[in-house]
């Protein structure tokens, strides 16, 4: 008798977040890299022979989940500076790797990174640096958090490196990008925003309204044409769209990033960015970015933003930097020297200067301020993963999904991390 040559396949039974419900008797297949069924444990023998006719698939592993125990896809995270002792905007291909693997092992197994401005050189160094490691699958692509941005709202920005639009520079930052370039912060009342945005969008990349003293208006119409260009980009059927950026199935619509951070307080009198991103991601209109780390943003705030706006209208991020999963101490964000005390990050200056916490610290900080988990994981999953234009590919567990698992126990502690199909430890 012929011997199945195929991968093995693994079977997680128990509960599972299965799109926006946790099914208490459910099952996850696994072959290689992808996940086959995903469904009723009921359903399993009937769609896992589908799944696996003329396959010639292997060996069958089984995990049983404790009581308690809940499966849930990979955390994605859209606005990521570092962690582990190691600062992206001046990482190494090897020590970049180092930490990443740290952060899968965590439960966030998919990461955007975010470069900081800096010096002209360094940033294309930097860019260079990345999209190598989004070549390889490292990461997701790359974040690119500035230089065209408010000095008024720089926070932990280097205001000596802001600069109005510059079409040749920028162009240059597409270019170090080589396709991997996915997210762009930029401040829409400096001069030449609006071709900033036309040119972000025709290339496939997001934009991402922040470090901004726009007013009302101002942020409400980039948002607008931000949508519109990714409208047009979607639907222009461009195949270099198509393979190298996320517009081709991703949202029609830009995001936000860290809403209420770098940007004006809401004023009854002057309501600024704040307000147009609020409209904005009510209406659908824009995705907003929330630290909800309970230093950027009182708890109170995100569950108000969650009842307001809606999970589908919402990404946690973290904005980590180099500290993130060690102790107190000195670390670097970019060319600033970043104190760490009790956790919380700072330019000497006082400025806030990224965050030290985890995703799944988010998810749980979500939950505590009583925003229910199906509806914190999907703000961590599935919309993160929409705006990366990889809807049904990461960030849920469904038959076709690259096989990003996390196992949680009761207190929403990682027992089990697997990404891409490959059982994973920090250790």
């Amino acid at each position: 008798m012929n011997q199945p040559s195929g991968p093995p396949v693994t079977v997680i039974r128990g509960r599972a977040l299965l799109g926006s419900r946790i099914v208490s008797d459910s099952a996850v297949a696994i072959a290689g890299a992808d996940i086959l069924y995903a469904g009723p444990e009921a359903g399993l023998a009937s769609g896992l022979a589908d799944a696996l006719a003329g396959t010639g698939a292997g060996t069958l592993n089984e995990v049983q989940l404790a009581p308690g125990q809940l499966a849930v896809p990979g955390l994605v995270d859209l606005h990521c500076h570092g962690g582990y002792g190691t600062d992206f905007p001046s990482a190494d291909a090897a020590s970049a790797r180092t930490a990443l693997r740290r952060m899968h092992a965590a439960g966030t197994t998919t990461v955007l990174a975010s470069l900081v401005t800096a010096a002209p050189d360094d940033l294309l160094a930097g860019l260079e640096v990345f999209a190598g490691l989004a070549e390889a699958g490292d990461i997701a692509g790359i974040h690119l958090e500035g230089p065209f941005l408010s000095t008024a709202r720089c926070g932990a920005q280097d205001p000596r490196w802001l600069r109005a639009f510059d079409p040749d520079f920028a162009a240059a930052l597409l270019a170090a990008g080589r396709g991997q370039l996915r997210t762009m912060t930029y401040a829409p009342e400096l001069p030449g925003a609006d071709e900033l945005v036309d040119l972000l969008t025709a290339h496939g990349v997001v934009p991402s309204l922040g470090h901004t003293a726009a007013t009302a208006h101002d942020a409400g119409a980039s948002l607008a044409r931000a949508a519109a260009g990714l409208v047009a980009a979607r639907s222009s059927g461009d195949p270099d769209l198509v393979r190298s950026g996320p517009v081709a199935s991703g949202p029609s619509v830009p995001t936000v990033t860290h809403l209420f951070n770098g940007m004006d307080p809401l004023h009854h009198r002057s309501p600024g960015a704040v307000a147009a991103a609020l409209r904005a991601a009510r209406a659908g209109k824009a995705v907003v970015e929330l630290i909800g780390d309970n230093v950027h943003l009182d708890p109170y705030l995100v569950a108000t933003m969650f009842e307001l706006l809606g999970a589908g209208n919402i990404v946690l991020v973290t904005d980590a930097m180099a500290a993130a999963g060690l102790d107190d101490g000195t670390y670097r964000l970019g060319p600033a020297e970043v104190l760490v005390r009790n956790g919380v990050a700072r330019l000497k200056s006082g400025a806030i200067a990224g965050g030290t916490a985890s995703m799944l610290d988010l998810v749980r900080n979500a939950v505590t301020a009583g925003v229910p988990l199906e509806t914190a994981l999907r703000s961590a999953t599935e919309v993160p993963a929409r705006v990366l234009g990889a809807s049904g590919t990461i960030g849920t567990l469904a038959a076709g999904a690259t096989a990003d698992v996390l196992l949680l126990d009761a207190g929403l502690r990682v027992t089990g991390v697997m990404r891409h199909g490959v059982w994973i430890s920090e250790g």
